[in-house]
């Protein structure tokens, strides 16, 4: 079939073309009747507003014409009242001045008065003064009587003492003779003596085959052994003597500090792994593409290991406190179940405020243990950072703690101030809160937030020098050193890792073979004491002293390690025989 076409007349086209150009004419005109009726408004409002400035101007000025006029009323009854005023106060002042003649005319005859009185007063001191001189006179008449018969009485002692000195010059003078004599006989007997010490001498040359300088060379030499022994024997008594009253006073006290302080030590990981119900909470936990967990990871500054352990999930953090942050925040996700990164960010904001309350507690629990008060906010903030600190896995605020109460129990038994040794005792490692913001060694540091803040400065020094960074100007300071060795080097105070630990242990026993004498040394009691065993033949008794001391020194200059090391030196002698 033939396809059909649709043909639309030409008419039809013109009428649409027409509507539509009517209908934008007609949008025009009422877009513009608008226009002018708002322009027509403004006008109106704006004429307004010209009329209301114009009344408020004119009501402005009449207020302004008033107030000037009642301005100037007031002025002139200030003036009519100042002018009576003045008038009032002049007759004041005339009064005044009437009542101060008065005083004037009083004045004068009391100064009359006065001079007839003065006059009285000094014709009486002017009769007292010569009965006075009259009496003076009389004495010192007495005195040269009696100055002058002292005198005669010393003549006469003089010359009795002349007389002796006579008789004991013409002694002196016999005595000299014979000594003349003597002294010529003694140069007769020396001369003789040095010859025979001449011909003994080259005798014993000839005998010895050796000449005077090398005997003398053998004889200082033998002088200088024996003297070395006399004094290293005498050193090792003196030492004996002094650290066997020094080992029974220093026992006696730290025994009754450490018998009368009962610690809990509770050692907290430094690694922290937070427990999930289930292993499906691990996607929950990462969420979508891990915005979850990289949200985590924001707001808290810790890494989050997800592994393979079983419901497990492991915080990795240097800063503890960022790391208990995350595993408050984490367990109340989990509770809560909203994991999402808004409702993160609100309870790790949660999380930090209860952080920063535990801490504070726990500062405000240690000083009320040691009764310590009047400590400044920023002290007891950073004292509270310390709950969350480990120094060889050993919490430092009850270190601290503990530091504390040893060394008011050690200042109790020596008569000193308790409350200042358990102030200093408790801040003595408070540089540890900020080791990593300040430069300097946490004893400094330590010392330096004490003085800024108003600290004692006999507790800033001990502060300051428990390590020896700053030299020790009150017994407070060593307290509070041997308080601190005491709490960190007891057993099981303190951990290492065993690779350092081993390591030290080898250069323990390096550091002791490396003295004459040593024939094998080793370290024993976990590191904190070393026994020397040494060659017999080399090595005396009183010389074992000796390296003992020179053995600790060469320690002590050249290793690090906590609380202190033992040195021990043995020497045994062994004969042995056999019977056939």
């Amino acid at each position: 079939m033939p396809s059909r076409r649709t043909v639309v007349p030409d008419n039809i086209l013109t009428i649409v073309a027409l509507l539509v150009v009517t209908a934008v004419a007609i949008g025009f005109a009422f877009a513009w009747t608008q226009t002018r009726k708002q322009t027509q408004q403004l006008k109106e409002d704006t004429e307004r507003l010209r009329l209301q400035e114009k009344e408020t101007a004119r009501q402005a000025e009449q207020r302004a014409q008033e107030l000037v006029e009642r301005a100037r009323r007031e002025i002139d009854q200030q003036k009519d009242t100042r002018a009576l005023e003045a008038e009032g106060r002049l007759q004041v002042i005339e009064g005044q001045v009437k009542a101060a003649e008065a005083k004037i005319a009083a004045a004068d005859a009391r100064v009359l008065e006065a001079e007839v009185k003065s006059r009285e007063v000094v014709l009486k001191s002017r009769e007292q003064a010569e009965a006075e001189a009259a009496r003076v006179m009389q004495e010192a008449a007495q005195r040269l009587k009696q100055q002058e018969e002292r005198q005669g009485r010393r003549e006469q002692v003089l010359r009795e003492k002349e007389d002796l000195l006579a008789s004991r010059e013409l002694d002196m003078t016999r005595r000299e003779k014979g000594l003349q004599t003597r002294e010529q006989q003694s140069q007769a007997h020396e001369a003789k003596a040095t010859e025979l010490v001449e011909l003994q001498k080259r005798r014993l040359e000839e005998i010895a085959g050796m000449s005077g300088e090398q005997a003398r060379g053998v004889l200082m030499d033998q002088f200088r052994e024996d003297a070395r022994r006399g004094a290293a024997n005498d050193a090792k008594r003196i030492e004996d003597e002094a650290r066997e009253e020094a080992e029974k006073r220093a026992k006696r006290v730290i025994g009754i500090s450490i018998q009368r302080f009962a610690g809990e030590y509770v050692q907290d990981r430094s690694v922290t792994s937070v427990s999930l119900p289930n292993d499906e909470l691990k996607g929950r936990i990462i969420g979508r593409e891990g915005r979850n967990i990289r949200a985590l990871q924001e707001a808290t500054g810790v890494d989050f290991i997800v592994d393979d352990t079983p419901e497990t999930i492991v915080l990795s953090s240097f800063d503890p406190i960022r790391r208990e942050v995350a595993r408050a925040a984490l367990e109340k996700l989990i509770l809560d179940g909203r994991i999402h990164p808004t409702r993160i960010e609100e309870v790790v904001a949660k999380a930090q405020e209860e952080v920063e309350r535990a801490m504070r507690e726990a500062a405000e629990q240690a000083m009320m243990e040691l009764q310590v008060t009047r400590v400044h906010p920023e002290i007891v903030k950073l004292l509270g950072r310390l709950r969350y600190r480990y120094s060889y896995a050993q919490n430092v605020l009850r270190h601290s703690v503990e530091t504390g109460f040893i060394c008011g129990l050690m200042a109790s038994e020596l008569g000193l101030n308790v409350r200042q040794a358990r102030r200093a005792g408790l801040l003595h490692d408070i540089g540890k809160a900020v080791s990593h913001e300040q430069e300097g060694g946490h004893a400094v540091v330590g010392g330096q937030i004490a003085r800024k803040h108003g600290e004692d400065e006999v507790v800033a020094n001990a502060i300051a020098a428990h390590h020896e960074d700053e030299p020790c100007r009150t017994v407070l300071g060593h307290l509070v050193a041997a308080a601190d060795t005491l709490s960190g080097a007891r057993p099981g105070a303190r951990r290492e890792m065993l690779e350092s630990y081993v390591r030290r242990l080898e250069e323990l026993e390096h550091l002791s073979t490396t003295f004459k004498g040593v024939e094998r040394a080793y370290a024993i009691q976990a590191g904190r004491e070393v026994r020397v065993l040494v060659e017999p033949s080399e090595v005396s008794d009183a010389e074992s002293a000796l390296l003992a001391r020179e053995i600790a020194r060469k320690i002590e200059e050249s290793m690090t390690y906590p609380g202190q090391i033992r040195v021990t030196v043995v020497r045994e002698t062994r004969a042995i025989d056999y019977a056939k």
